[in-house]
């Protein structure tokens, strides 16, 4: 079968989980021992789809301040982004609008997928659906709740990011 490459980022704040959301999807494991992402860390998964195969490359960058200018080389030729916040902490929500303007001021062709992490965490979660929904609203009206820690949606969430790559 044909093999399809297609570059995709995860962006978001610092400690909202982006990493741990990669090693659930890539390595179909979850680490508590988690050490910051400094810089960029790349991975590699294969999809089966229809008529071919997808091969994600998908790139880890460093969140919060230290993203920056850098960052933004990073993004180029990127297909799509995962653009993460985290339940627990409703600061992160801003850095959703941030990292969908970055992406699109780089690539207005890329598909922006939204993802609220860390729904495992019920009793500290303190984000507020609407606010979630005001902030996407300008760039899609579909997100996925997940958890690194029990699988909870994150293959869905990059099999959802590859039709849209495809369409």
């Amino acid at each position: 079968m044909k093999i399809i490459q297609k570059k995709i980022c995860l962006l978001g704040d610092f400690y909202v989980g982006k990493t741990s959301l990669i090693r659930r999807f890539v390595e179909e494991r979850f680490d508590e021992n988690y050490l910051s992402t400094i810089g960029v860390h790349l991975s590699r998964k294969r999809l089966t789809r229809d008529e071919h195969f997808l091969d994600f490359f998908i790139w880890d960058l460093v969140g919060g301040e230290d993203f920056g200018e850098i960052g933004v080389n990073y993004l180029r030729g990127a297909a799509g982004a995962i653009i993460v916040c985290d339940l627990t902490r409703p600061e992160t929500l801003p850095f959703l609008d941030y990292y969908a303007k970055e992406m699109l001021a780089v690539n207005d062709k890329a598909s922006l997928l939204f993802v609220a992490n860390k729904v495992d965490l019920e009793q500290e979660c303190t984000v507020v659906e609407s606010d979630l929904l005001d902030i996407i609203k300008p760039y899609s009206d579909q997100y996925f709740l997940t958890s690194a820690k029990t699988g909870q949606n994150v293959t869905q969430v990059f099999e959802q990011l590859a039709d849209w790559i495809e369409q």
